[in-house]
């Protein structure tokens, strides 16, 4: 998808502003947004002065690609050159990422990260890195790319640098095909880097291609882990993702130099990429050598990562921990320590099960802090799901700050699930109440499906209808039935029940029960459709169709969402004293937000309410 489909000549035949018209009126159309400032201030000031030199160049007529999606994210690169390859007559794509700074140089010493005079805020990740990271995922997911793999090249271009000694530092990250970096002072060899990569001809059909290329299948996260620790396979981080890699990596030697903590923490919505980081970091720290351990609050999901990354090496299971091991961890004891789904850090990391000596009033963010020179939080505070779960970005900032330890934002605005979808996630908060704007119809999005069912039986059958076409699916709901042990026999009881549909909510066990896989399990192993998932089994994972079902906790009365605490079930929330009905409401609604973004194909959705399925079919635009 793109915004705009053009010329270099029909650019320089437009005054600046109609264009901007043009792409506010498609990104409006396409994502129900409109561009910012800043973004606006790029199209009219970036996209004429590459014409122009396109023009020069005598590529007038290459058909630019303007605000090109990469598919399955919600990234979009500057602009893609779509023609004919000079030497080989085949389709030929140059990525091109637009860049106003007239100056810029390396952040602290290290060449892929770098500072812009009079741009506040944390330091770029440089552009050649930039664009070379959508290179290697667009040619990882666009099949016709991937086909021929010299169809590919990529370009940074900074037309307002016209001294190469404000850009000097720029030229210590090596170039490559994927990856060239010029200045405004650089068009001669700009001009010829394109025209071995383009013939001055239209690309209408290449960019045909493109754009209806065939997607390839999602690398999700937990299959790929194994390799991701151990050999550093293409699992492809883009944009603000390789950013935040290359910023945990950068502290973490300053640290080590300077002996100086420094807390890190990454926040991003559902399926921004947070675990993906996590993983990319724990694997380039663990080859440097350096002493690291990767923690979470979720056994599903410290046990999935245990058995997907070490799976063929045992020892390497032992780097994925739980934020209550570090007790008595010894001071500044790891060089890092990654804590993945930090939201779901608690007020204390003691219960009924630890020792005497371990107990202390000591709180789990202190604990985690301590134990490594550089503690790097990642977290989405809309996912805090559970009475005394405390994990959030002012609580982490304050608590480094009170120790008097430098401290680090990063955030991660991309959307990697639900189909790249922003807008989905978006609707989401709104519906729930969640974000400021009143709830919103659905208007569809060529990235993400969302459906309506009117019965479980319904919900049952269409995720069903999608595994036979190879997709995965699992149904998810509110906890709204008990949730029982097994029978005797070794069967599941049949706990959610809704009319005459009865199924049993997915495993308590650590061992598969029948068709059932273990309890950790459920959202990665087959055999998990079967069951009903609730909030602890889904959150961290993604599944191409997801299934839910919001039960009598939450209904629609008066245009707009309640909670009901009575049907609720869930034995964390039952003390009043501790969970205020204030705070269940929110809680629900950010469970249930945890469960409706979940998908990363398209999400089908049934209320147990009649007046809330009537009030979801006025909001879901068929």
């Amino acid at each position: 998808m793109t915004l705009v489909r053009t010329t270099a000549n029909r650019i320089c035949a437009l005054p600046p502003q109609s264009l901007v018209e043009q792409l506010l009126e498609q990104m409006l159309y396409q994502t129900g947004r409109r561009a910012g400032p800043s973004e606006q201030s790029s199209w009219r000031k970036s996209l004429p002065a590459f014409a122009v030199d396109l023009v020069d160049a005598g590529l007038g007529d290459v058909e630019m690609l303007v605000e090109y999606h990469l598919p399955l994210t919600s990234q979009r690169a500057d602009v893609v050159l779509a023609g004919i390859h000079p030497a080989t007559g085949e389709p030929s794509f140059v990525v091109v990422e637009l860049k106003q700074w007239s100056a810029a140089s390396a952040f602290e010493g290290e060449a892929e990260l770098v500072q812009v005079p009079g741009m506040p805020g944390p330091p770029k990740l440089h552009p050649v890195l930039q664009v070379r990271g959508y290179c290697e995922y667009i040619a990882t997911f666009a099949r016709v790319v991937a086909e021929q793999p010299d169809a590919l090249a990529g370009m940074a271009y900074l037309h307002n640098a016209v001294s190469p000694a404000e850009t000097r530092d720029l030229l210590a990250v090596p170039i490559s095909t994927t990856g060239r970096l010029f200045t405004a002072a650089d068009k001669a060899a700009m001009s010829k880097f394109l025209k071995s990569r383009l013939v001055a001809a239209r690309g209408h059909t290449s960019g045909d291609m493109l754009l209806h290329s065939a997607i390839a299948p999602s690398k999700q996260l937990l299959k790929v882990a194994a390799s991701e620790i151990r050999d550093r396979p293409q699992f492809q981080l883009i944009g603000n993702q390789q950013l935040a890699a290359d910023l945990i990596l950068h502290a973490v030697e300053h640290a080590r130099a300077g002996n100086k903590k420094r807390v890190i923490a990454v926040t991003g919505g559902p399926g921004s990429g947070k675990s993906a980081v996590a993983l990319s970091v724990l694997g380039d720290l663990a080859r440097r050598g350096r002493s690291v351990l990767h923690a979470t609050g979720s056994r599903s999901f410290t046990q999935t990562l245990r058995k997907v990354a070490g799976h063929r090496a045992r020892p390497v299971q032992a780097m994925f921990k739980y934020f209550n091991q570090f007790m008595d961890a010894d001071p500044n004891g790891l060089d890092v320590l990654i804590l993945d789904e930090a939201h779901r850090i608690r007020e204390t990391s003691a219960n009924r099960y630890t020792r005497t000596e371990l107990r202390s009033d000591r709180t789990q963010l202190d604990e985690l802090i301590g134990a490594a020179r550089v503690p790097v939080f990642l977290l989405d505070e809309n996912q805090v799901v559970r009475p005394g779960e405390m994990g959030t970005l002012g609580q982490i900032q304050r608590h480094a700050s009170s120790l008097g330890h430098d401290f680090q934002h990063i955030e991660l605005d991309a959307q990697f699930r639900c189909g790249g979808s922003e807008e989905y996630v978006h609707w989401v908060n709104k519906l729930l109440g969640l974000a400021e704007e009143p709830p919103v119809v659905w208007q569809q999005d060529p990235q993400f499906e969302v459906q309506l069912v009117d019965s479980p039986e319904d919900l049952e059958d269409a995720l069903r209808s999608k595994m036979t076409l190879g997709y995965s699916a699992r149904m998810t709901a509110g906890f709204c039935w008990r949730w029982s042990d097994a029978r005797k026999d070794g069967t599941l009881e049949l706990d959610v029940k809704i009319g005459e549909w009865q199924r049993p909510w997915n495993s308590k066990s650590d061992r598969r029960i029948g068709d059932a896989p273990p309890s950790a399990l459920w959202a990665t192993e087959d055999g998990g459709f079967g069951q009903v998932g609730c909030v602890y089994t889904a959150q961290g994972f993604e599944y191409d169709w997801n299934g839910v079902i919001i039960g009598p906790d939450l209904l629609w009365r008066d245009g707009r969402f309640v909670s009901v605490r009575e049907a609720n079930k869930d034995p964390d929330f039952r003390n009043r004293n501790s969970v205020t009905d204030r705070r269940f409401d929110l809680l629900v609604r950010n469970v249930y937000k945890v469960l409706l973004t979940r998908g990363m194909i398209g999400t089908i959705i049934y209320s147990t309410d009649e007046e809330t399925r009537e009030a979801l079919e006025s909001l879901i635009k068929p």
